[in-house]
């Protein structure tokens, strides 16, 4: 039997009316999962940016750490020569007055300002502190003497020098710290009164 041309366009009418649900759900399915992949995509590309910084600050903080270990490498053998550099400039100081102009004095004051000449290439500083302002960051205060010809917490005697390696105080400058009068009363005391 042959089909009529109405019958057949009806029929094929009929299933695309059974198909557009079809499509509009997978249309719709489409689009849901084109959007999660789209969220997928946002959450891996802050995931990647997120990781490259943690990277770059690593690579910062390690370079940071090397050259500070590098600047500072020296500092364990320079805290322990510090004590012969004090030896050496007491016994200067000390014949210094006995000896006059000795050519062995002479000698040794070579020897010790080339020694702190090495340690000064190295990054070593001494801390100068002789009227300056007591700071608890590079002085340790061994004792405070009531002064009136200095303002109060004046440095005024230099016990054992400090020093600094580049930026770092590696031993405080053991100093004598002025200290204000004591402000003396014309009241008598009770004890005086009796």
């Amino acid at each position: 039997m042959e089909q009529t041309p109405d019958t057949s366009s009806a029929a094929q009418q009929n299933t695309e009316k059974h198909d557009l649900p079809q499509a509009l759900g997978e249309r719709e399915a489409l689009a849901a999962k084109y959007a999660e992949c789209e969220q997928q995509v946002a959450q891996l590309k802050d995931q990647l940016l997120r990781k490259a910084a943690e990277f770059d600050n690593y690579k910062r903080r390690t370079e940071n750490d090397f050259l500070s270990f590098a600047k500072y490498a020296g500092e364990s053998i320079i805290v322990q020569l510090l004590p012969v550099l004090d030896d050496l400039h007491r016994s200067l100081k000390t014949g210094q007055a006995a000896v006059g102009d000795d050519p062995f004095y002479k000698g040794v004051d070579m020897i010790a300002a080339k020694f702190f000449k090495v340690l000064q290439s190295q990054g070593l500083v001494a801390l100068e502190c002789m009227g300056k302002e007591f700071s608890v960051d590079f002085h340790d205060a061994l004792l405070q003497v009531p002064r009136s010809d200095v303002p109060a917490h004046t440095i005024i005697e230099e016990v054992e020098k400090g020093y600094q390696l580049h930026e770092k105080v590696i031993r405080h400058a053991k100093v004598i710290v002025s200290a204000e009068m004591p402000k003396v009363t014309d009241q008598p005391t009770a004890s005086e009164v009796d």
